[in-house]
């Protein structure tokens, strides 16, 4: 069967609600990074707002941010990029009442169980998630080609050589649009390719290396003395892992420093503000995003990402979102963000990632 998206309903602007309603209140920002007051915050779903009579979609969302009008169009805005003067629409209201509309059912609304008390409604170590595997191998063969997918991971795919091997078929194969990660990720799985260990224990028998605990510090050292990771990889022959696959296959990446970081390796972005803007430019094209075994990778990621994407063509569409860890919590804070196409899997993600790889057919 093959993988269909959820069309697109508009609202129907000829209503009377839209109609009569005023047009927004446009404040300009009376300083660098700060809104006027009763500023209107952005939500993930698709948001109009009345414009000299015009309702206008904002294209480009993310939660959190304000509504720029600028130019004909609505600009979505982080408050620390905010200039003095940029006209703001201001009002907190949903409706339309204020020339702001939030279209929550634009891709049919959330289904509710048809009775009040029901078992297994959350997710959980119990739940079975065969249907969410089924979707998200036909949804992966669909975006191969028509879309842009994000997956965000954390280092527990480097701990293992058959998971670093699974994930590196699907970069080959041309599921990988972008990968964010952090410094442990990176920096383990080029271990795993240069000493055949993480953190010091082999990636295949789990065994602990005499003088293991240097291994990370070494790999590290040695990326540092080639300048690059894709030096490191040219000089000293590196032929298997994360990395390698992504540097081999042009597949961009973005790895975002920690306060914790050893190193960090050459790469990673240690400011804050530049890794958010990094993994912006492609939460911006991504149409699914996959993330794995990264608490605040994956808030962070989550906090981005609206749950609709404009194309190039006008379509209005879809972004899926999935949220697969060993960890309840985790999966059920990312769901809980209220998106229509947020997926949670609990399980581990070294196991997930094998079972994609072969329903993929790698």
């Amino acid at each position: 069967m093959s993988f269909e998206l959820k069309p697109y309903t508009a609202p129907d602007f000829k209503l009377p609600l839209f109609e009569e309603a005023p047009n927004a209140t446009l404040v300009p920002a009376p300083k660098d990074t700060v809104a006027p007051e009763g500023y209107h915050a952005m939500s993930i779903y698709p948001e109009y707002f009345k414009i000299d009579g015009q309702w206008l979609l904002a294209e480009d969302s993310r939660m959190d941010c304000v509504a720029v009008y600028e130019n004909g169009r609505i600009l979505v805005v982080e408050f620390r990029l905010i200039k003095e003067g940029d006209l703001i629409v201001c009002g907190r209201t949903e409706d339309a009442q204020e020339g702001i509309f939030v279209h929550t059912d634009g891709f049919g609304a959330a289904s509710k169980p048809s009775e009040n008390f029901a078992f297994r409604l959350g997710r959980s170590r119990e739940t079975a998630f065969s249907r969410e595997y089924d979707e998200l191998y036909e949804l992966l063969q669909y975006e191969r080609d028509r879309g842009y997918v994000v997956w965000v991971m954390g280092p527990a795919f480097s701990f293992n050589g058959y998971s670093r091997t699974a994930f590196s078929k699907i970069i080959e194969a041309g599921y990988v649009d972008a990968v964010f990660a952090g410094n442990a990720l990176a920096t383990h799985d080029l271990e795993g390719a240069y000493l055949h260990t993480a953190l010091g224990q082999d990636i295949d028998t789990q065994e602990n290396r005499p003088n293991g605990h240097y291994h990370h510090l070494d790999t590290i050292n040695r990326v540092k003395y080639h300048g690059s990771i894709a030096k490191f990889i040219e000089e000293e022959n590196v032929q298997d892992g994360i990395m390698y696959a992504l540097e081999k296959n042009n597949v961009p990446y973005v790895l975002a420093g920690s306060i914790r970081d050893d190193g960090p390796l050459p790469p990673v972005i240690g400011n804050a503000y530049e890794a958010q803007g990094a993994m912006r430019d492609h939460i911006r094209k991504a149409t699914t995003v996959i993330c794995m075994a990264t608490m605040l990778h994956t808030i962070a990621t989550g906090n981005m990402t609206p749950s609709y994407r404009v194309l190039d063509d006008g379509t209005v569409r879809q972004v899926y979102f999935y949220c697969v860890d060993i960890s309840e919590f985790a999966v059920n804070k990312l769901t809980d963000r209220g998106s229509l196409s947020s997926r949670g899997v609990v399980t581990n993600v070294q196991d997930f990632i094998a079972n994609v790889a072969k329903g993929l057919g790698l």
